[in-house]
């Protein structure tokens, strides 16, 4: 578990995102100038790592595993705003946001926060020890969810182009809510020893190495989560439109502001899960990874395909061909690293060598 001095709440992870809120208030709606949007993105940032504070202060207190999902849901609650509220202003030129970014998300957690976290924890103890019950079935999940909602509608015949007919994309929602609560209720309730840290000899570890925060000091941060996730939401919204004129003005392929979207909205969990695999707690960033993975698909698409009900454009969730290959060797590579359930420096590069594929085919497809 991520260790949290015995200490009240930080001065500065309480005013920031007051600040960031305050600045929300008088930009939202507005052409920002070029100067504020380098003000906004500042305290954006300052309220992304507010709101790693609060949720390892939260996580803290109620355990793990039960401390990585509240991160999970938490930066994927960002992430589903973030799309939905930019496809309702983008119209068919966004038809293409939720994939990209739901995608892009994928690629992050699977291969570039899996892969830091495993070089991280394997350089520290020769080998990163994790519990393969627990890590297969969440990457089990993920590769589940993936192929229902992002390479199926590619080769279905209903519609033309790689989209869903509605009772398809109801069945990919239905789906993605009905597999993800079962594995909720799987790391939470029946099997939650699958998930928790194990040691270098494979026994699993379920004490805290500091004490707990009070219930006072938890409820206080589950507040200052919820106040620094709005002001998350509202200031990425108010600098996307700078995001989308810089990728266009680069040349670049639209896909990539999906790419900043999940960059952007994952910090949390990236620094939170590279926190874990310093204090030798692999276990816990594969869940803070693979759990962020299955929340982008198991909550974006339900609530996608909710949205478009009122959403006019069409909604592309299918893959193009070079990215379900990068999916299909994801897939292969992470049954190889899970199997064993330990992993060297060997394995941690090889995922990110795959991701830095990912992202040259994003900037150059």
């Amino acid at each position: 578990m991520i260790r949290l001095a015995r200490v009240p709440l930080d001065r500065w992870s309480a005013l920031v995102p007051a600040l960031a809120l305050v600045l929300l208030a008088f930009t939202w709606g507005r052409s920002l100038p070029s100067g504020l949007v380098a003000l906004v993105a500042c305290f954006l940032a300052g309220a992304v790592l507010a709101a790693v504070h609060h949720a390892e202060v939260v996580a803290h207190r109620v355990g793990e595993p039960f401390g990585s999902l509240v991160l999970a849901v938490a930066v994927t609650i960002i992430e589903v705003a973030l799309i939905v509220t930019l496809m309702s202003d983008g119209g068919d030129k966004n038809a293409t946001l939720a994939r990209d970014t739901v995608f892009a998300a994928v690629m992050i957690t699977c291969n570039g926060i899996v892969g830091v976290c495993l070089l991280i924890g394997a350089l520290r103890r020769r080998l990163a020890v994790f519990n393969p019950e627990g890590t297969g079935a969440a990457f089990a999940t993920v590769t589940t969810l993936a192929g229902l909602s992002l390479v199926l509608p590619t080769f279905t015949t209903s519609k033309p182009g790689p989209e869903f007919s509605t009772a398809q994309l109801v069945f990919a929602a239905l789906a993605s809510v009905a597999l993800y609560g079962l594995f909720v209720a799987t790391q939470t309730v029946r099997h939650r020893d699958y998930f928790l840290p194990v040691t270098q000899q494979g026994e699993v570890l379920d004490e805290e190495h500091a004490d707990p925060p009070s219930a006072r000091t938890a409820l206080i941060s589950v507040g200052l989560l919820g106040v620094a996730l709005v002001a998350v939401v509202g200031l990425a919204k108010g600098v996307s439109p700078t995001i989308e004129r810089g990728v266009a003005a680069a040349g670049l392929p639209a896909s990539v502001v999906g790419v900043v979207i999940a960059l952007l909205v994952l910090l949390p969990e990236t620094i939170a899960a590279s926190r874990a695999a310093a204090r030798d707690r692999v276990q816990t960033s594969l869940n803070l990874a693979l759990g962020s993975a299955m929340a982008s698909i198991g909550l974006t698409i339900p609530a996608v395909a909710l949205a478009s009900v009122w959403l006019s454009g069409p909604l592309v969730l299918g893959l193009g061909a070079s990215h379900m290959v990068l999916l299909a060797l994801t897939v292969g590579v992470g049954i190889l690293t899970v199997v064993p359930g330990r992993a060297t420096p060997m394995q941690g590069g090889v995922h990110l060598a795959l991701f830095a594929g990912y992202l040259v085919l994003a900037v150059s497809p």
